[in-house]
């Protein structure tokens, strides 16, 4: 007899699904297919190279986790130790452990073996784990090179590869990596590439990794999320730290994600924070993976309200009910402005971002609102900034990137951008010491995507100085 599905589950059906991958997608609550499973799944299925561009917040993770695993129940076998069938290569630890997380969600009435590797931790646990077999390997670069070069790994016998966060990955610093893991894997494979920015130049190289590869581009590369409030404030260096507090302070943040430029500015931010009554803990590349944890583990559960990062957390986190962004720092790359403000209006919900700018950085805003076409409102202009009111800057040419510029190599003439302060040197106020997914609060949810959570919040796209810095 022909299993019976609810009727939010027809257009997941009509994908080509198999029944234990609908049970799992109705079980998790979802909907409907995203833009992006729409496009990508059927040809996934259809084993397709896919280059796909999304902005976060959508369900790239689904996008291609449900077809692999459709693709590993045709041929089941047991798992070999240390020999994935799918090997999925993220940038970082945090992500790693979504995206793992989702796969053993959604493959869970399928007991498909899931491992997950990442620096920071030792490596015994995780050596034990790959000598029981695995199917699906999601990796760091840096751990899954190690141990490959012990032995632990093999990746002779990958037939799925997945870049994940395709444009951080094939960017200059892990192109190294990245060739030598192409260069492990056999050259008949599948290969898939996602991300939420796709710059021509890196567009461009990942052509040259994939095979006929189908493109799914579902909004404008580097488009910010509709829903998410975007403002900005002019304000000196010095008088960041208050506002910061003040804003933070407004009883309409439930929970903030604060980011900084440097490890050494979110401790220092932190701190300050912790210092003006406010419960806030610093994650970083420089705490190990369990201080991570319990951090992120804090955050998610409501004992720490603010959570202050570098741009470690701007890719991947998936933090239910994060309804505030805010920029400390301007990013001097603009494609890490997306990603940030992606933590929050995801899947459908409103969200709020505000950036504190300083006169140094408007060079950095600038290449921004190029970057996302379009100006950011200004919420206010305070304590001391100086600056002239910006002027947009000409439409020319494609917007730049950091993986667009050779290694060292000079800033454009037209548009230079000056140095970015060093927090080092930013005098410090005189203070006396003092502080892959979850399921949204309301139903139905969407769409299937390892971080998609509503936050509650206003939407407006060109207003000036109203929601979060109403009042300031």
């Amino acid at each position: 007899m022909a299993a019976s599905y609810p009727r939010s589950m027809t257009n997941f059906q009509s994908l080509g699904l198999i029944e234990p991958l609908l049970r799992a997608v109705a079980d998790e609550g979802y909907v409907e297919p995203t833009p992006i499973q729409l496009q990508s799944i059927p040809l996934l299925l259809a084993g397709r190279d896919l280059l796909g561009c999304a902005k976060t917040g959508t369900g790239k993770t689904a996008a291609f986790a449900l077809p692999i695993l459709q693709h590993l129940s045709k041929s089941r076998r047991r798992a070999e130790p240390r020999t994935p069938r799918v090997l999925v290569v993220v940038p970082t630890r945090e992500l790693a452990a979504q995206v793992a997380d989702s796969f053993t969600t959604y493959g869970a009435r399928m007991q498909v073996s899931v491992a997950v590797i990442f620096g920071g931790v030792g490596q015994g646990s995780q050596v034990a784990t790959l000598s029981r077999g695995v199917e699906v390997l999601v990796a760091t670069p840096g751990r899954l090179l190690d141990l490959k070069a012990q032995g632990h790994v093999r990746l002779e016998r990958v037939e799925v590869l997945v870049l994940d966060e395709a444009d951080q990955m094939l960017d200059m610093g892990f192109i190294p990596d990245v060739r030598r893991i192409l260069s492990a894997v056999p050259k008949q494979r599948q290969t898939l590439l996602f991300s939420a920015t796709m710059p021509p130049v890196i567009a461009k190289l990942a052509e040259g990794i994939l095979s006929n590869p189908a493109k799914v581009a579902i909004t404008p590369p580097a488009t910010t999320a509709e829903l998410v409030d975007q403002s900005v404030y002019f304000v000196s260096r010095a008088a960041k730290a208050g506002l910061l507090t003040k804003l933070l302070s407004k009883p309409e943040v439930e929970r903030a994600l604060v980011f900084t430029r440097t490890k050494r500015g979110a401790d220092r931010v932190a701190k300050r924070l912790v210092q003006d009554g406010i419960a806030a803990q610093a994650i970083h590349g420089n705490k190990s993976q369990g201080q991570r944890e319990r951090t992120l583990d804090a955050f998610r559960e409501g004992r720490t309200r603010i959570l202050v990062a570098t741009d470690i957390a701007a890719r991947g986190l998936d933090i239910d009910g994060l309804s505030h962004v805010v920029n400390y720092e301007i990013p001097n790359v603009p494609e890490q402005y997306v990603h940030r403000i992606g933590r929050t209006g995801r899947a459908g919900a409103s969200g709020i971002a505000i950036s504190l700018c300083d006169g140094e950085e408007r060079a950095y805003l600038l290449d921004i609102e190029r970057t996302i076409r379009r100006s950011i409102p200004i919420a206010g202009k305070l304590d001391g900034d100086s600056g002239h009111a910006r002027t947009p800057r000409p439409q020319q040419g494609p917007p730049r990137s950091r993986a667009s510029r050779p290694p060292h190599s000079p800033r454009p003439p037209q548009a230079p951008r000056r140095p970015a302060p060093k927090p080092a040197q930013r005098p410090a106020p005189a203070r006396s010491p003092g502080g892959a997914g979850h399921k949204p609060h309301h139903a139905p949810r969407p769409s299937p995507t390892h971080s998609s959570h509503p936050h509650p919040s206003t939407s407006s796209h060109g207003h000036h100085g109203g929601g979060f810095g109403a009042g300031i």
